[in-house]
């Protein structure tokens, strides 16, 4: 998998969805919505790449990304947990 992925809303909003690999090596998913709002999340499942990009590709082009984006994940199964 790349180092990084960006996603970017495409209602012209500032809504932007990130895939990172953690220095630790976990697989995290970054949202931020422009203003105030940054959460991370690290992929507690084991799923193929793809599974993890067509989510967030999907999510991203709503107009409600987070409720889209948990929606996504957990029709593909894919579990995680929140960073702190």
């Amino acid at each position: 998998m790349p180092l990084q992925t960006f996603y970017h809303s495409s209602f012209g909003g500032f809504d932007f969805l990130g895939l990172r690999k953690s220095p630790a090596g976990a697989v995290e998913i970054v949202y931020d919505d422009g203003v105030k709002r940054r959460m991370v999340w690290r992929v507690q499942s084991k799923v193929r790449d793809s599974l993890i990009d067509e989510a967030l590709r999907r999510a991203v082009d709503q107009p409600r990304v987070l409720s889209a984006m948990y929606s996504e994940l957990k029709r593909r199964s894919i579990a995680i947990e929140a960073v702190v």
